[in-house]
């Protein structure tokens, strides 16, 4: 499949992470959070209008912004 934003993927889903588009501190951010490319994401579950997003990410659970999720590409 396609390389989307991790808005676009459906709930359960999971995907490698291959790109980040936001400058050094939205990297950094989500760098802390073990977001990064080659990293494997579940997506658990999503608001239905532009709510934040609930991930698996490793052992650990985190939910992030809207705005932040579209910057993140991910390969399903």
């Amino acid at each position: 499949m396609d390389k989307v934003d991790l808005t676009q993927i459906n709930q359960g889903e999971t995907a490698v992470v291959v790109d980040i588009r936001g400058g050094y501190g939205l990297s950094r951010r989500l760098e802390t959070m073990g977001i990064k490319p080659g990293v494997m994401i579940t997506k658990v579950s999503s608001q239905l209008m532009r709510g934040p997003i609930t991930l698996r990410v490793g052992n650990s659970q985190i939910a992030i912004g809207f705005g932040m999720a579209r910057k993140i590409i991910v390969k399903i």
